[in-house]
């Protein structure tokens, strides 16, 4: 989940641009971390020890991990651990922005380090997805100004925990916005009622919408259709339903779930304490509507 606010945090700081950081996410499947990248992340080496490895290579028949150790930047210990270990999905957008030439090693490892201080992030936290961190950074990138603050903050957790498991890794969170009026492309809508009430919506145009309900159907759909139509619903029902176990087991509040609905080219306005929280995949934007409406 880290990795997902990691590259909002690479857009924020205008270290790549929007079309950089998508074409990045869209290649992380393929995308292998190297050697110079895993030493820059565990502290091993610099960023300039490993642009001197890799211009030391260029001259040598040998493997970079041999050359660093020759030229005393690591142990043969070092080496064998780094190549032992797997790699973070935040270490792969990295490697693949790198490959790209978007960024340098340099400005990767300063962005990373940067990003890990101000979030009191260490190595273990990006591969234990511990909840409390994860939250703590959900309070510091989005500010939900109402008096359910915490449930909206467990919402969000939750929700980007499905996108993961349901849909894919590959996204960017961006930031959100309060609004009172929106315009829905095509939208899976789902009222949530009791101690905590709000409404959410998965709302995308149309290729973005059809490619959500791919993957969640593991399917290829192929039309804006009924079929299409039930997977936003259902993944909705999916997750607002996980969330009522949890605020019920948690709190004790009870929440009831209303039967799926869509929207399609309608306009709503006189929202209330409502926050859109658009998310970038390769395949588009997918926005998130929660809150009365």
């Amino acid at each position: 989940m880290f990795t997902q606010f990691f590259g909002n945090y690479l857009l924020n700081k205008r270290l790549v641009s929007p079309e950089q950081l998508s074409e990045a996410l869209s290649v992380l499947k393929t995308t292998r971390v190297k050697l110079g990248v895993l030493a820059i992340n565990a502290g091993y080496m610099t960023a300039e020890q490993v642009e001197r490895v890799h211009a030391e290579q260029q001259k040598v028949d040998k493997r970079i991990g041999e050359i660093a150790v020759d030229m005393g930047f690591m142990t043969g210990d070092q080496v064998e651990k780094l190549f032992s270990q797997q790699s973070g999905t935040h270490l792969i957008l990295g490697q693949a922005l790198v490959d790209k030439g978007y960024m340098t090693n340099s400005r990767f490892e300063e962005a990373l380090n940067s990003y890990k201080n101000e979030n009191s992030l260490s190595d273990s936290d990006f591969k234990d997805n511990d909840n409390e961190k994860i939250q703590q950074v959900i309070r510091s990138f989005y500010d939900f100004d109402d008096s359910d603050d915490e449930l909206m903050v467990e919402y969000i957790d939750l929700l980007f925990k499905n996108i993961v498991r349901f849909i894919g890794d590959d996204f960017m969170p961006m930031n959100c916005e309060k609004i009172t009026e929106y315009s829905f492309a095509n939208a899976g809508v789902q009222h949530i009622n009791g101690e905590f009430s709000c409404t959410s919506s998965i709302d995308a145009e149309d290729a973005a919408y059809i490619e959500f309900g791919s993957r969640y159907a593991g399917e290829q759909l192929t039309a804006v259709d009924e079929m299409a139509d039930a997977c936003a619903g259902e993944f909705l029902n999916l997750h607002n339903g996980l969330f009522a176990v949890n605020v019920s087991n948690d709190t004790g509040r009870e929440l009831r779930l209303e039967p799926q609905q869509v929207l399609r080219g309608e306009t709503l306005t006189g929202m209330v304490d409502t926050y859109k929280i658009p998310l970038i995949f390769p395949f588009g934007t997918i926005t998130f509507i929660i809150g009365n409406y």
